[in-house]
């Protein structure tokens, strides 16, 4: 689904990817896991095309992307869910799910369908965004992003901040819709049980470089642990 191949990036004279190469499976998730500053929001930043890459490849379904705008590639099915459960805080839970359903053909079915996932955004659809907790927030993040109906959905530290309750709740959410299919998922995650159990595949990044990868599962986990302790 997605490559990123031999990708250096940064900003102004940093460099913080040094060659790094992952892939996301069709259908199936890759997380990336690593201590904070090792560059895994600038992985994401780099695929979604909100960061240019100084150099390396990145493809989406073998086409390669590398020098598309993001909204091209939201065009051709990537969604984005950036650290901090982000919403429009002043507007409505309901009208920030709208705004993105606007101008969709299947505009009104989708936002049906991502309360389904989330219930809770139902009950809430006239409060303000900027009133909900962080985890309801992350939910209506995760909810507006799926009403694009993204072929790859890029998540960074979905569940980074929330309270236990509502973090079991987006990894059920996350777990299910990689099940069923016709979605991918590059995952960032600190939770390694959670990276886990949802991943066929891991990276660790240290210092903006792959330096542990492999198969995902619970059986890797141990090994993942030992890396990130190192």
């Amino acid at each position: 689904m997605l490559e990123l191949k031999s990708v250096h990036a940064g900003y102004d004279r940093t460099t913080v990817l040094h060659g790094v190469t992952v892939s996301v499976p069709d259908d199936g998730v890759a997380t990336v896991l690593g201590h904070n500053g090792a560059g895994k929001s600038t992985l994401l930043r780099a695929a979604m095309g909100l960061l240019k890459p100084r150099s390396g490849s990145i493809l989406l379904n073998g086409e390669d992307i590398t020098h598309l705008a993001p909204h091209q590639r939201v065009a051709k099915g990537m969604a984005y869910v950036p650290q901090g459960q982000q919403a429009f805080p002043h507007l409505t839970t309901a009208e920030n799910l709208q705004l993105v359903a606007d101008g969709r053909p299947d505009g009104k079915e989708a936002v049906a369908e991502a309360l389904d996932l989330f219930p809770v955004l139902r009950e809430l659809s006239g409060r303000r965004a900027g009133l909900l907790s962080g985890g309801q927030r992350q939910q209506l993040a995760l909810a507006r992003a799926l009403i694009t109906r993204p072929k790859l959905l890029l998540l960074d530290e979905p569940t980074e901040g929330i309270q236990p309750s509502v973090v079991a709740e987006i990894e059920e959410t996350i777990l299910a819709l990689t099940r069923r299919g016709g979605l991918s998922v590059l995952l960032v995650e600190q939770h390694v049980g959670f990276a886990m159990r949802a991943a066929q595949h891991y990276y660790v990044l240290e210092a903006g470089r792959v330096t542990s990868s492999g198969d995902g599962g619970t059986g890797a986990e141990g090994t993942v642990r030992a890396a990130l302790s190192v």
